[in-house]
């Protein structure tokens, strides 16, 4: 927005300090003239015949005052020109880190030296919010190159198939329609998945009274055949636990979890355990699956985008886009819960989900 032209914050300081010193200058002259020149006789023979009278002193004081009160007001001025000029100095290299920063470099940083004070303080905070900003930026950025290439290999198998068919008339058709509906499957189910990760970043969704124990029966049982024919045990276990939030967006974070826990686990007798219940104030959901053992240094990359776990167990069939629990994790951060994953001993996954009750 344009603005008129004012005065520096330095040139405003500058005459601050200056008529300041001014003016205690000039009260410092009052005490004097009300004090001192006060107790000296106006008379011609002054004090005892032997001292000047008022009258000299005032003709005497008068023009030293005058030039002492100028000397005051340049060193004022001069004096406080430099003080506000090292007073603003760091206001000037944040300034100029914000100019960097709004012209796009995100990786310059302050660093103030110095001990604490206000400066210190928001040149740490810029510098805090520099960082947060580049590493979003460049997670935003890396979501955005990846889920292009995700979206491009549906696309392009796609068009593949059709050039075979236009360029092979005598190809089986029912093979192809077959093909190219699985590949429009998947590539609609990662749209339906960016778009609700998306809306869940957000936080734009009408929250209500949801119980986590009928959500997670509602995804065991969509789930149920998949895990039968697996040979998966899917169990549910708990009491209630209402919590406030989406239904929509709970519903798509119990399925894949559950989901994650089927897929990822044991070729055929493995077993997924899903737990709800309440506890100290929030409403708690824990998957647990039998599986391989996880390695240690695996376990927090499972939360980020298009990151697939390559050394668990899954199949080509349900190999997935990679979003599944980072869309837990953002659904959960959404609603104000916490998400912790933990390898098994024994191997599999326990993922515990905490998330705050409907205080309505």
């Amino acid at each position: 927005m344009p603005r008129r032209p004012g005065l520096s914050v330095r040139l405003r300081l500058t005459l601050s300090y200056a008529g300041f010193l001014a003016v205690a200058g000039a009260l410092l002259l009052a005490v004097v003239w009300g004090y001192l020149l006060r107790y000296v006789p106006d008379n011609p023979q002054g004090l005892l015949g032997i001292s000047p009278n008022r009258w000299l002193l005032v003709r005497t004081f008068f023009p030293a005052a005058a030039v002492a009160m100028v000397f005051l007001l340049v060193f004022g001025l001069v004096g406080g020109w430099f003080l506000a000029g090292r007073m603003l100095a760091p206001l000037d290299r944040i300034t100029a880190a914000a100019r960097t920063a709004g012209s796009g470099s995100l990786s310059h940083r302050i660093r103030l030296e110095g001990r604490r004070d206000e400066f210190r303080e928001l040149a740490d905070a810029f510098d805090t919010m520099l960082g947060r900003l580049e590493s979003h930026v460049a997670e935003e950025r890396r979501f955005a190159a990846n889920a292009s290439h995700e979206l491009r290999t549906p696309l392009a198998i796609s068009q593949t198939l059709l050039d075979v068919a236009r360029e092979d008339p005598t190809r089986d058709r029912d093979q192809l329609i077959e093909r190219l509906q699985v590949v429009n499957r998947r590539a609609i189910d990662l749209t339906e998945a960016l778009l609700l990760l998306s809306r869940s970043d957000r936080g734009t969704f009408a929250r209500e009274g949801v119980d986590l124990s009928l959500v997670a029966e509602e995804a065991a049982e969509t789930l149920l055949p998949l895990a039968e024919r697996r040979g998966i045990a899917l169990d549910v276990t708990g009491g209630a636990a209402r919590v406030g939030g989406s239904a929509e967006l709970l519903l798509r974070m119990m399925t894949n979890l559950v989901q994650n826990a089927v897929v990822h686990n044991l070729p055929t007798g493995g077993t997924v355990t899903v737990h709800t219940e309440e506890r100290d104030g929030a409403g708690v959901v824990r998957v647990e699956n039998t599986g391989p053992v996880l390695a240690p240094e695996l376990v927090p990359t499972l939360t980020e985008p298009f990151q697939r776990g390559t050394e668990r167990a899954r199949t080509d069939e349900h190999a997935g886009a990679g979003l599944g629990l980072a869309l837990v994790h953002s659904v959960v951060r959404a609603h104000a819960g916490t998400l912790d994953l933990a390898a098994r001993p024994a191997g599999g996954l326990l993922v515990t989900v905490t998330l705050p009750t409907d205080t309505r």
